[in-house]
């Protein structure tokens, strides 16, 4: 296994440009729309900002503008941060003891001194601003490239499948899943992916007459075209490549929109519902990846083009935007429960609470981090 793992850091080494590149591209614009979210919000609830950094520890370059505010890129990008005046670090942890000997001027521009709402405001506007960032990224490709959809068609059943045990047969047009209208045959995916052993009521158009069948999606390991191992419930089925089945459809701006928040949304549902997979069991948790996995499927998916690496900004967008509502301390959800528990008291948690939940949930992402960096040096070694 050593050797597996040193073989396969070893292969990642060797394509280490091609994958810091597309990886610093995706990261830099994802960390960015998020840290400007928290900046732009907080401008217009008038609190000083101190410092708007891409990356973390010594800084590389950087300037001032002229709120005085500085502006900087660090050495180290695996994230970012706003701090704020009043604040400790760059995680918004108060400083209570710079805060207490603050004069009515400081106050009023301090993060710490301002209600609640405001404060709440300014924390969520960093996850808003990445689903905003992928609901932009989705339109703009439909309203540019279009949507290429293929019809949900069925070519060939394969044998001793889900979709053979259902009754299947080439020529079936899927036209709804447990009474969900279905319009392609990604539409068709996506439900049928996330439910492996779950029986699901197919309505098919079969010879100009409709035909419910009765199939249960077969969990099973796919590989991608880059070599990425996914578990996914599949029929068995193949989609029709016949003309007729293949469209391609450029979006009017609104069009784009809705199109752009369902895919947003489906990539909040499916991150949802594997988190929740993996706590009930029926998700293995070892496809939780790392900036390893990130920079490895950047290069990969780099190499297809520069729609799909921007595809690929979206989705880690909305996945990085969903991660930081979780109600951890240190994550912008953390804080959030803070400022609700507030609001229903009436008062802020105690200092020693807060520092209390703050070393908890930094022990907590320090574990994910851990965690999901050892799967990618295991995956590496898989790969």
């Amino acid at each position: 296994m050593s050797m597996d793992i040193m073989g396969g850091l070893g292969a990642f080494g060797g394509n280490l440009v091609g994958y810091l590149v597309p990886f610093l591209f995706v990261l830099t614009i994802v960390v960015f729309f998020h840290e400007f979210g928290h900046f732009l919000v907080a401008r217009w609830c008038g609190i000083r900002i101190l410092t708007f950094s891409i990356g973390f520890g010594p800084e590389i370059v950087g300037f001032y503008d002229r709120y005085g505010t500085r502006w900087k890129i660090a050495a180290v990008p695996l994230g970012g941060y706003v701090k704020f005046f009043g604040d400790d670090n760059a995680a918004s942890v108060p400083d209570h003891a710079a805060a207490a000997a603050m004069n009515e001027a400081e106050r009023a521009v301090s993060f710490v001194h301002k209600p609640v709402g405001p404060r709440a405001a300014v924390v969520a506007a960093g996850p808003i601003a990445n689903f905003i960032l992928a609901i932009a990224i989705f339109a703009g490709v439909f309203m540019t490239v279009g949507k290429q959809t293929t019809s949900a068609r069925v070519d060939t059943v394969q044998p001793a499948s889900a979709a053979q045990a259902a009754g299947f047969k080439p020529g079936d047009l899927v036209v709804a899943i447990d009474g969900e209208k279905i319009d392609s045959f990604s539409d068709m995916q996506r439900i049928v992916s996330i439910n492996a052993g779950a029986s699901l009521n197919i309505e098919v158009e079969r010879g100009g007459m409709h035909v419910t069948l009765k199939a249960t999606p077969q969990l099973k390991e796919l590989k991608d075209n880059f070599g990425n191992t996914h578990r996914l419930g599949v029929l068995g089925i193949s989609r029709s490549m016949a003309p007729g089945d293949i469209k391609t459809q450029k979006m009017g701006p609104l069009q784009a929109i809705v199109g752009g928040v369902q895919e947003t949304w489906f990539v909040v549902d499916r991150t949802l519902s594997y988190i929740g997979g993996v706590f009930a069991g029926r998700e293995a948790a070892d496809q939780l990846g790392g900036p390893i996995r990130i920079a490895q499927v950047s290069g990969q998916v780099a190499s297809a083009g520069f729609v799909a690496l921007m595809h690929l900004t979206a989705v880690l967008s909305v996945s990085i935007g969903l991660l930081n509502l979780f109600p951890i301390p240190l994550l912008d959800g953390g804080h959030l429960l803070f400022y609700g528990i507030e609001a229903i008291r009436g008062r802020p948690l105690s200092e020693r609470a807060q520092e209390v939940g703050f070393r908890i949930g930094l022990a907590i992402v320090v574990m994910l981090m851990i965690f999901a960096t050892f799967n990618d040096i295991l995956h590496l070694a898989t790969s």
